[in-house]
C-alpha cells in the first residue's frame, strides 16, 4: 500500500492474535515494527518468527500500568527512530453473565482495553504532535457498537474506544495526526478459540452459520491488512472513524 514503506510502526499486543498478523502485514509492506505484549516469552517468540521479514523487535509490556506504557514509549521511539503509526492493539476479553461479572473482573477489562488504550495513545501522540505527523488506529469491536449478552464489561470498553478515538480525532486532526478505530466481528484468534472451547464444541461453526451472513469467522490477516490501509496514504482523508470488518455480522436483523 502506498507510503508505508521505511515507516516506524508500534504495534501494542503485537505478540499473538490480530497484532502478530499487523506486525507481520507492516513488516512485509516494508515498515520497521516494534512490538509488545503481556508476556514476555511469548514476545520473544514473535520477535525471532518475525525476524526474517525485516527490522523487528519488542519488548513485555502492560498497557494497564503507566510505568510500563511510559517505558514502551521510550523503547519504541529509540528504537524506530521515531513512531508513525501505532496500531494500538493491545485487549482482552472473558465471557461472563451481566449478574454475575465480578467487580475485580469489570475492572481488569476496562483497564486493559479502556484504560491502556488511553495511556499508549496518549504517550504516543505527544511526540507525533512534536513531528507533526503521525497515525493511531485504535482497536474496537462490533462490541462497542451493538451490545452481546455475557461480554458487559468488554462492550462497554470497546464503545468507549470508539468515542476515545473520536475525540482523539477532533483534538489531533490539526495537529497532523490521523486516528481511526477497527471494529472487527467475530474472528478466529487464540483468545477467542480459548473461549470458545469454554462454552463448547461447535460453537464458533454455529455462531457464524447462525450470524455472519458470509457464513465463516473472519481471519487475523484480514483485521491485520485493515490496519495497513486504515495507515497507509490510500486513507489519507479517513479520520475519525470506526471500519468494521465483520463478515456482515451488523447488517443481520
Amino acid at each position: 500500500m502506498r507510503g508505508l514503506a521505511g515507516r516506524g510502526v508500534l504495534v501494542s499486543g503485537g505478540s499473538s492474535g490480530i497484532g502478530l498478523a499487523a506486525a507481520r502485514r507492516f513488516l512485509e509492506e516494508g515498515c520497521r515494527v516494534f512490538l509488545c505484549g503481556l508476556d514476555a516469552g511469548e514476545v520473544d517468540r514473535a520477535v525471532s518468527g518475525l525476524a526474517g521479514l525485516g527490522e523487528v523487535s519488542g519488548l513485555a509490556c502492560d498497557v494497564s500500568r503507566e510505568a510500563d506504557v511510559a517505558g514502551l514509549a521510550e523503547s519504541a521511539e529509540a528504537a524506530l527512530g521515531g513512531v508513525d503509526v501505532l496500531a494500538n492493539n493491545a485487549g482482552t476479553a472473558v465471557r461472563g453473565a451481566f449478574l454475575e461479572i465480578p467487580a475485580a473482573e469489570w475492572d481488569r477489562v476496562v483497564a486493559v482495553n479502556l484504560r491502556g488504550m488511553f495511556l499508549v495513545a496518549q504517550a504516543m501522540a505527544r511526540p507525533m504532535a512534536r513531528r507533526g505527523a503521525g497515525v493511531i488506529i485504535n482497536m474496537s469491536s462490533t462490541n462497542g457498537l451493538a451490545g452481546e449478552a455475557d461480554y458487559a464489561h468488554y462492550n462497554a470498553s470497546k464503545a468507549g474506544v470508539l468515542l476515545l478515538t473520536k475525540t482523539m480525532a477532533v483534538e489531533l486532526g490539526r495537529r497532523g495526526i490521523r486516528v481511526n478505530a477497527l471494529c472487527p466481528g467475530y474472528i478466529s484468534t487464540p483468545l477467542n478459540a480459548a473461549i470458545a472451547a469454554r462454552v463448547g464444541p461447535g460453537f464458533e461453526e454455529a455462531y457464524a452459520r447462525d450470524r455472519i451472513p458470509l457464513g465463516r469467522a473472519g481471519t487475523a490477516e484480514e483485521v491485520a491488512a485493515a490496519y495497513a490501509f486504515l495507515a497507509s496514504d490510500d486513507a489519507s482523508f479517513i479520520h475519525g472513524t470506526g471500519l468494521v470488518i465483520d463478515g456482515g455480522q451488523l447488517a443481520v436483523m
